[in-house]
């Protein structure tokens, strides 16, 4: 197998053109990291994309056993730890364990370091059954804390292409929900959102009608492991045993109802050959209690601009010859309100033909605390633990550009 390969894929031109190769009966599933490549040969019909994920996680078990480090030294001086690792993570061809901090509990020998790395803190190691059984495999027993706290993050993206008279091309929304864990003991928590789903499943197991105010619907949702996802299909409930300090608990996409946090309205004028005259009106349509920051919005000119003057109602805005545009900086955006932008571009005369009738989209870049462009709202955040212990919960939403264009 090793020769077969070395023949057939690494002494081709094709090399790098496609991960997967099959000669003879056989599929090669390869990836390049650092200086060394890690092939997994298939003689079956496989999931691709699940020995990607296993070559993914191993290697990124690998780095931790070794200072962070992973090339051919690293493996020639841990060969036994590597053989150790591989036969926990991977049985009769089925990936089983990969958390570090889980295999760390049971294999405690540590691999030779790059001088460069840095020292591993010494940690206790606790009584390891829940992990090895993967019963709770994310968690370890007897986190003690003397504050007992969550922080739950609702970070979005929105994405939008408007035409240049106002009317929205293609609009969605990508969100992940982070959590940030700090409890003791192995707590149970459930977690409510306004999403339409969950609400009417409430309702029915309730027998009452849902007084919920504006429900959202939820595309392509994805959940941490940690998820019991046989309660979510039965009572669309999200409820779960947290991991230890950081995690992305689920992500999602939104198409429908998306609340868009800036309007653009920009006109363009061609005064003759050698001049411009661009207007930008941004309007903030978030609440006026709000407020987004770092508002940057570029407005692409011709490449043979040679002069530029600007009049802003607020912010700064320059020309920046690197990218051909006009950057306009807004510091602190307030919602409700509008700004404008006027410039005046002189062009340098050239013999060429006329500019383009399709200019590239004007962008923009911002953030906008405390506001979601999907709606999307926490209900309430439940923990329970056998103590019963009290715990403070924090809630904050963040609303990002992601590709927001507007044609001009």
């Amino acid at each position: 197998m090793v020769d077969a390969f070395r023949m057939h894929i690494m002494q081709t031109k094709e090399l790098g053109t496609c991960p997967v190769r099959q000669i003879g009966g056989c599929s090669f599933l390869y990836m390049r990291i650092s200086n060394v490549y890690i092939v997994i040969v298939v003689s079956s019909n496989a999931n691709v994309s699940c020995a990607f994920k296993f070559v993914v996680e191993a290697v990124a078990l690998f780095k931790s056993y070794f200072g962070g480090t992973f090339d051919e030294d690293a493996i020639r001086n841990n060969f036994v730890l590597i053989y150790e690792l591989l036969d926990e993570i991977m049985d009769f061809g089925y990936p089983q364990n990969l958390s570090p901090e889980i295999l760390k509990l049971y294999i405690t020998q540590e691999g030779v370091r790059s001088p460069f790395s840095s020292k591993p803190s010494d940690k206790p190691v606790p009584n390891a059954t829940l992990q090895v059984t993967g019963a709770v495999g994310w968690r370890r027993e007897g986190l003690v804390y003397k504050k007992n706290e969550v922080f739950l993050d609702i970070v979005e993206s929105v994405n939008l292409l408007m035409s240049s008279k106002g009317s929205v091309l293609r609009c969605d929304v990508t969100g992940k929900i982070l959590m940030k864990c700090f409890l003791s003991g192995m707590p149970d928590l459930k977690l409510g959102l306004n999403d339409k789903i969950g609400l009417e499943k409430e309702a029915q197991l309730k027998s009452r009608p849902s007084k919920s105010g504006k429900t959202i619907e939820l595309d392509d949702v994805t959940f941490h492991q940690c998820v019991n996802l046989t309660r979510f299909n039965s009572e669309k409930t999200v409820s779960f045993v947290p991991p230890d300090g950081e995690f992305e608990l689920m992500k999602y996409r939104i198409t429908e109802g998306v609340n868009l946090p800036f309007r653009v309205l920009p006109t363009i004028k061609e005064l003759g050959r050698t001049r411009m005259e661009i207007n930008v009106k941004v309007k903030s349509v978030f609440g006026a209690k709000m407020f987004a920051l770092g508002v940057v919005v570029k407005v692409p000119v011709p490449k043979q601009t040679a002069k530029t003057s600007f009049q802003t109602t607020s912010g700064k805005a320059k020309y920046n010859a690197s990218i051909d545009s006009l950057v306009w900086k807004i510091r602190k955006f307030p919602g409700q309100t509008e700004a404008t932008m006027s410039a005046e571009i002189e062009l340098i005369s050239t013999m060429g033909e006329k500019k383009l009738a399709n200019r590239p989209p004007i962008q923009m870049e911002f953030q906008v605390p405390m506001f979601t462009a999907s709606g999307l709202r926490v209900r309430f955040l439940k923990v329970w633990e056998k103590s019963g212990y009290n715990t403070v919960e924090w809630v904050r939403y963040i609303t990002r550009a992601g590709s927001y264009e507007i044609r001009c």
